[in-house]
């Protein structure tokens, strides 16, 4: 046998031997794939876990669903949660994303004096779909949704009138839907109110501008300088895709505590158990479908210029620590906001989130003043 031939054959043998790496490769990869996604099924029961007495028998009286409803055209998916399902209806508009799921390493107890409603709002969560006309998302039309689930929930529930929360991005629609229909709510709660986020944007930037010369990260740093953030429409690319990265490794996201969006929130949503699995894959679809359609219109309002007053109590409560949604904007908001009882209330170890963060100070001021309708807890001037 000449040269050529044995290294023509060496060659061969290599090749059939690194095809059978590969294809071992790739098999282990697959059946890696299917054993995570047999364990995220087995894990994904979509079940609302019911509230339950000393026994384990369910609690008399209690509420735990999730459904989905009509709403001007399209399924809209909630969970209900109550223990006393008599109690006050809270209808709780949530950000970015659908928020409920947070109850599970974070719970707020709302459950324990109202009858929470956790709506999933057109396109995002419970509501996706893909079918849904992206020229339907629209400000307008997500208010015009908020109403029409207020009024089923007072059918419902035989409420004449209920609490509407707004926390971030809920808290600009919030604040539309109380203002357009003040009639059917009590009180109107912002957390995290939103007041001119790109204004808000601004101050977030400078703030990481600020921290990162400080801790001498320049390699953030210089990103951060490379993409200037100035307060005009539109925001700048790089600093939308720098934003996260930037403000939970500060501390100054979604909560105090939570210093990355893939271990703070990407997967533990997966962690859930009251969604199906495909549902958890919906919460992500919706979040890029609705937040990329909704943000422009939202971030270039000026919502102080746009809701000057409300004819029902306002409160707003807001971490010390968030730049997500300015601090400082939203207490200068609620000083010329004109309403017959106004409370702001500071939550000094919170960031985005007080409701997830301090919980038992938020029922405190809920108990004692939002329903009793008073502002005696608010922070002083």
């Amino acid at each position: 046998m000449t040269n050529y031939n044995k290294k023509s054959q060496s060659n061969r043998s290599l090749a059939g031997k690194a095809g059978r790496i590969m294809a071992w490769v790739i098999a282990i990869i697959l059946a890696f794939v299917l054993i995570l996604a047999g364990l995220l099924l087995l894990w994904s029961p979509g079940k609302p876990k019911p509230f339950v007495d000393q026994d384990g028998n369910p609690l008399a009286g209690s509420i735990s669903e999730k459904i989905r409803v009509d709403i001007n055209g399209v399924q809209q998916g909630m969970f209900i949660k109550s223990k006393d399902a008599t109690r006050p209806v809270l209808f709780f508009l949530h950000g970015g994303m659908p928020e409920y799921w947070l109850t599970q390493n974070y719970p707020t107890g709302l459950e324990d004096i109202f009858t929470v409603v956790w709506w999933e709002h057109r396109g995002a969560g419970l509501s996706y779909s893909a079918d849904i006309p992206p020229e339907t998302m629209t400000v307008e039309q997500l208010v015009a949704d908020t109403l029409e689930v207020t009024n089923y929930l007072r059918k419902r529930f035989g409420q004449d009138k209920i609490y509407l929360m707004g926390h971030s991005g809920g808290s600009f629609i919030g604040m539309l839907a109380a203002a357009q229909a003040p009639e059917l709510y009590h009180a109107y709660i912002g957390v995290a109110q939103m007041a001119y986020q790109l204004e808000s944007e601004r101050l977030a930037y400078e703030y990481a501008l600020e921290q990162f010369a400080a801790n001498g990260d320049r390699r953030m740093l210089q990103k951060l300088e490379d993409t200037p953030v100035t307060g005009k429409d539109p925001l700048p690319v790089g600093w939308l895709s720098l934003r996260d990265a930037a403000i939970y490794s500060l501390g100054i996201g979604t909560m105090r505590d939570m210093k990355s969006v893939i271990t703070g929130i990407f997967l533990p949503s997966w962690q859930f158990r009251e969604y199906t699995l495909g549902e958890k894959l919906n919460l992500w679809r919706g979040k890029f479908f609705s937040q990329n359609i909704l943000r422009d219109k939202m971030f270039a309002t000026d919502l102080t210029a746009q809701v000057t007053e409300l004819d029902i109590p306002v409160h707003f409560f807001h971490g010390g620590f968030d730049y997500t949604v300015s601090y400082p904007e939203a207490k200068s908001y609620i000083e010329k906001l004109k309403a017959p009882i106004r409370g702001f209330y500071t939550f000094e170890q919170s960031a985005h989130s007080p409701m997830f963060e301090e919980p038992e100070k938020m029922h405190k001021i809920l108990l004692e003043d939002v329903l009793a309708g008073t502002n005696s807890l608010a922070d002083s001037k």
